[in-house]
């Protein structure tokens, strides 16, 4: 894990970037949840591409699973804690921060960002949002 500092002025591109995925459906290739999301945001946050290792190594659930497993991990939350800090309670969590909300998936976790009181997610159409106490971790980001 490295120690990650915020850029200055980091609330600018981060509302870029929201709005540039605002209408960007999910998509394993291009508009994941993992790299593309919350990859991008801890970038334009903190200038670090944690991310690169993983870029383009899957192209489907199927995939990023197998990836996700070789790497050592079963549930995406865990491997997120490999590179963030973790908070005590995602009820720490500020703007910006990676959040994990549980699923039935395999991954264990799908991964947001928070907004205020709100996570954005990759939904379908683009964005959505989750009320925060949804999550069940949260990653500090810079």
């Amino acid at each position: 894990m490295i120690e990650l500092k915020r850029r200055p002025l980091w609330v600018g591109p981060f509302n870029d970037v929201i709005d540039d995925m605002r209408r960007q459906p999910f998509d394993w290739k291009t508009n994941d949840c993992a790299c593309k999301f919350a990859g991008r945001i801890v970038e334009v946050l903190t200038g670090e591409n944690l991310y690169a290792e993983f870029e383009g190594a899957y192209d489907d659930a199927a995939s990023a699973y197998r990836v996700m497993r070789a790497a050592g991990f079963t549930d995406l939350a865990d491997m997120v804690a490999a590179y963030l800090p973790e908070y005590e309670h995602p009820s720490e969590a500020q703007i910006g921060d990676i959040m994990a909300i549980p699923t039935t998936s395999p991954f264990g976790h799908g991964l947001g960002v928070l907004n205020g009181e709100r996570i954005f997610t990759l939904g379908e159409t683009g964005i959505n949002h989750l009320d925060r106490s949804v999550a069940t971790r949260a990653f500090r980001v810079g």
